[in-house]
């Protein structure tokens, strides 16, 4: 079966827990031989498919947990907490994370739409809020197969990663994510936008007002729609997404001051007060005790 090879690909090129570069832009193997709880991460756009083992992410308090029936797609940088509940030494957890590219999603999208593909339906998805789970399918499948098999030859692998990679994310375009998917990359998608520029800008003050006038959005409709999309007003998207990257920074190293000041925050006493509110922890007591999960981006 494809999963059973995909599973190997990946063991044979993980020797070590956490991301391993494949050589393809945007696409990443992971491996986690230890049960992790969930903490704050950021999932910028992508794809995240479970072969072996679970992994679990938390989006303002609704859980997704999915294993090898289901794969995680994430269309728009979004605040989560993630971890791995269940992965250890005797039954690791492997993994994909596929990066997903604005451009070439939308191109991909555009192209879909002028082709009149036959796409499936979608019913009541219209207000899909930030992430879904997807089952495999055999496109799914064999697309991700043909992309990883490309790792025994240096030659290959620069000559058709990038259309491989395509490949796959015409799969996914099309699959049981596909609507979802397109929504957030179709023309015209301006919460999109906005979400990424906010995601690209968060040293930078902003205000709902800012926002809704890039989306070119009344400030009530655009508190609406973002609402919609995010399960969460703009303000606390905004908090949320800095909270998230100050904490990942904070475990990677930076010391506290350091990464409040790289989220936008001016005072360290305002910041401390967020973080303790949202984590129920100080910024240095989170300092001592996080390691961040397999597959945060």
């Amino acid at each position: 079966m494809s999963k059973d090879r995909i599973r190997q690909l990946i063991a044979d090129q993980t020797d070590r827990d956490g991301l391993t570069e494949t050589g393809i832009e945007g696409v990443r193997l992971f491996r986690a031989t230890q049960a992790i709880p969930c903490v704050p991460a950021v999932y910028d756009p992508c794809v995240v498919a479970i072969v072996s083992g679970a992994k679990e992410a938390v989006l303002d308090g609704q859980r997704f947990l999915y294993d090898e029936r289901h794969y995680l797609c994430c269309p728009m940088s979004l605040p989560v907490k993630a971890g791995t509940p269940s992965a250890t030494t005797k039954d690791p957890l492997y993994g994909v994370l596929v990066s997903l590219n604005q451009r070439v999603m939308t191109e991909i999208t555009l192209e879909m739409a002028y082709a009149q593909s036959a796409l499936p339906s979608a019913k009541g998805e219209l207000r899909a809020q930030g992430i879904k789970l997807a089952k495999w399918d055999v496109a799914f499948s064999e697309a991700l197969l043909r992309l990883l098999q490309l790792d025994a030859n240096e030659t290959d692998k620069a000559v058709l990663g990038q259309a491989r990679l395509r490949e796959l994310l015409y799969a996914i375009l099309k699959g049981e994510a596909g609507y979802f998917a397109r929504q957030a990359f179709g023309a015209g998608n301006a919460i999109a936008r906005s979400i990424a520029h906010v995601s690209s800008n968060l040293d930078v003050q902003t205000s709902i007002d800012d926002m809704a006038s890039r989306a070119g959005m009344s400030r009530a409709v655009f508190h609406r729609k973002f609402k919609q999309a995010t399960t969460m007003t703009p303000i606390q998207f905004v908090k949320s997404m800095r909270l998230s990257n100050a904490a990942m920074k904070i475990a990677g190293g930076m010391t506290v001051n350091q990464a409040a000041m790289d989220v936008g925050y001016v005072s360290p006493s305002q910041f401390s007060r967020e973080f303790k509110r949202m984590y129920g922890q100080s910024p240095r007591q989170w300092s001592d005790a996080q390691i961040l999960p397999m597959g945060a981006s």
